[in-house]
C-alpha cells in the first residue's frame, strides 16, 4: 500500500497548539486562578495564599471555593506597592525644604 500523508493533525499536536494558545490569550483574560498569579508574580502559590489570607491583595472568593483575582486590580496593586529610590527621596525632601523656606520668607 501507499503511503499517504494526512492533512490532519494528531491529538498530540492538537494539545500542543491549545497549549500554546492559552499562553497567548493569557494576558487577555479578566480573572485568573492561584496558579496563574502565582506564575504572573513569580511567587509560589503557598505565598499567594498566604497574602490572600492576610487580605493583602484584592480577591474574589464565589462560592468559598476557588479564589479569583482581577488582572486590572492585580496591576492596580502591584503599581501602590512602589518603593521610590533614595535620590527620588532626597530630591523630595530638598524640594519640601526649599518650598518650606520660601513660605518663612512670606
Amino acid at each position: 500500500m501507499e503511503n499517504i500523508q494526512s492533512d490532519v493533525f494528531t491529538n498530540e499536536q492538537i494539545q500542543l497548539i491549545r497549549q500554546e494558545w492559552a499562553e497567548i490569550l493569557k494576558p487577555l483574560k479578566e480573572f485568573i486562578t492561584v496558579d496563574e498569579l502565582a506564575d504572573y508574580l513569580g511567587l509560589s502559590k503557598s505565598a499567594v495564599y498566604k497574602i490572600t489570607s492576610k487580605k493583602e491583595i484584592p480577591f474574589y472568593n464565589p462560592g468559598g471555593k476557588k479564589i479569583y483575582f482581577k488582572r486590572i486590580e492585580v496591576d492596580a496593586w502591584i503599581e501602590t506597592s512602589r518603593v521610590a529610590p533614595d535620590s527620588e527621596i532626597i530630591e523630595q525632601l530638598n524640594q519640601n525644604s526649599i518650598n518650606s523656606n520660601i513660605n518663612e520668607l512670606w
